[in-house]
């Protein structure tokens, strides 16, 4: 088949691996970066577990997500003509959700370069050896960090959601089932290590335990429901689970967007209220423009409108199991582009 190709398609093959060698040596190379860099991720990433304003995000986006999932439900279980077709639209679709989420990013990214200019540690930050982007990716992954550990309990909705049922099998244990839990809980310990100040040769055991455990999690997981017979958890989905998995995916992506222009507004500002203000003014043209119905206007300005607005793109897409490559553009090229624009508001600030 490959020995049939044209000469142009050779040439489009070849431009193709090119761009994949090259993306991969710069994956391999900002993952070195940030790998000498990671005690100021974890400075950043600890730094929100002492701020009481990161607790207050976690209660109300949590007791929100709640009433919205408790609301969901009952539609649901609800009898009658009453009800709802798609659980994930009825719940991440609410005004409700979406103008609590519009604060969220900007109360974590205020703080994040802002505090450093207003207490005069950004230049000390400044004269560490490291580079300006190992820096802003240390502050932006340790950010996102904890925007995702706001998810994870969410994650106990979802059973309900899809009417699974999670029956446990304890006749089920098997050399393969023996492997996989083994495995999990050798990443587990390996992750608990990485948490305290350990030296060198601590933290090599606990990557060894990261990477053989996961693949030990890995092999042993897929032998053993692969295998016939009872598994250890049986999951029986009786909807689809396809709206679940684009809009966690479709949350996640547009939280890096906000959190990353969030990011560039904390590096131009000194003060934390005018960068969470200023965040919370840039966020709301990409949020209230969901609240608007231009199709009853005209359609060209609909498609304008559709692209900004992130609460029409779970609407319409992510909630209902479709995936559009129009919001993935918009979440990945703003959120790149802010993290380029504060490297470079760093770099002009070095050479002032």
């Amino acid at each position: 088949m490959i020995s049939n190709l044209s000469g142009r398609e050779w040439i489009t093959l070849t431009v193709l691996l090119v761009v994949l060698l090259g993306a991969a040596a710069g994956l391999v190379w900002t993952a070195i970066g940030l790998f000498r860099a990671r005690s100021l991720i974890r400075r950043e990433f600890s730094a929100y577990f002492l701020s009481p304003i990161a607790y207050v995000v976690l209660v109300v986006f949590l007791f929100v997500t709640g009433d919205l999932f408790a609301n969901t439900l009952d539609l649901l279980t609800a009898k009658g003509p009453v009800g709802t077709e798609s659980p994930m639209q009825t719940m991440f679709g609410a005004k409700l959700f979406w103008l609590v989420f519009l604060f969220i990013p900007p109360l974590l990214t205020m703080r994040l370069f802002a505090e450093e200019r207003s207490s005069g540690t950004l230049e000390m930050l400044m004269t560490a050896p490291l580079r300006d982007w190992q820096v802003v990716l240390c502050k932006y992954l340790a950010c996102l960090a904890f925007y995702t550990v706001l998810w994870l309990p969410t994650l106990l909705y979802l059973p309900a959601l899809l009417g699974a049922r999670m029956p446990l099998f304890h006749n089920a244990w098997t050399v393969t089932s023996l492997t996989f839990v083994a495995g999990l809980a050798s990443v587990l310990v390996g992750l608990v290590m990485l948490l305290p100040h350990l030296g060198t040769t601590a933290r090599l055991v606990s990557l060894a335990l990261i990477v053989l455990g996961g693949m030990a999690a890995g092999i042993g997981g897929w032998l053993h429901y692969h295998a016939q017979g009872p598994h250890l958890i049986e999951v029986p989905v009786l909807l689809d689970p396809y709206p679940v998995l684009w809009t966690y995916a479709g949350m996640f992506l547009v939280g890096a967007m906000f959190l990353a222009i969030g990011l560039l507004i904390s590096s131009l500002v000194r003060n934390q209220m005018v960068a969470a203000i200023l965040a919370l003014a840039v966020g709301l043209l990409f949020i209230g423009s969901g609240f608007w119905r231009p199709e009853l206007v005209s359609s060209n300005l609909y498609n304008i409108v559709y692209f900004f607005s992130v609460p029409m793109h779970f609407e319409r897409a992510f909630t209902r199991g479709l995936l559009d490559s129009q919001p993935i553009i918009l979440y990945g090229s703003v959120a790149l582009f802010c993290l380029f624009l504060t490297v470079r508001s760093l770099e002009a600030r070095r050479w002032q």
